[in-house]
């Protein structure tokens, strides 16, 4: 079974309302304030997650927090190495990741030894590679 997994990725705000309203991961490359997330929600209904760089996590405000968490959104950070926006406005997670995955677990490893190996393994960062293992 191939599993896929797209991440939209948004470089400014005004890109915002250029998305499709299925988009359930999105990447903000740009430091949103909570105006944008909760326009981001608005415009993507079955959001699931939104990824944004560390720098940028911490800067977001306890109350858009609190809302995220309400609405069983992730906020997860990391970045999206080494993707080329010029040329694909998605991110892919590969199907290795999903089949080392997989392999890990068939191995006896616990979730955190898991995810300590993709983690060293992929550069996804940490809940990242949890979110990936909860869906």
């Amino acid at each position: 079974m191939v599993i896929k997994m797209k991440i939209r990725v948004v470089s400014s705000k005004d890109e915002i309302d250029t998305l499709k309203n299925e988009e359930e991961i999105v990447h903000l490359a740009f430091r949103p304030s909570n105006k944008d997330i909760f326009k981001l929600i608005m415009k993507c209904p079955g959001i699931k997650a939104i990824h944004i760089p560390s720098s940028y996590k911490r800067t977001i405000s306890s109350s858009a927090q609190m809302y995220l968490s309400m609405q069983n959104i992730a906020l997860l950070e990391g970045d999206v190495w080494g993707h080329r926006k010029d040329i694909n406005e998605y991110s892919e997670v590969s199907q290795n990741v999903f089949d080392r995955i997989k392999e890990l677990k068939g191995e006896g490893l616990s979730d955190e030894d898991t995810i300590d190996r993709l983690v060293r393994e992929t550069r996804l960062s940490p809940d990242f590679v949890s979110f990936i293992m909860a869906n």
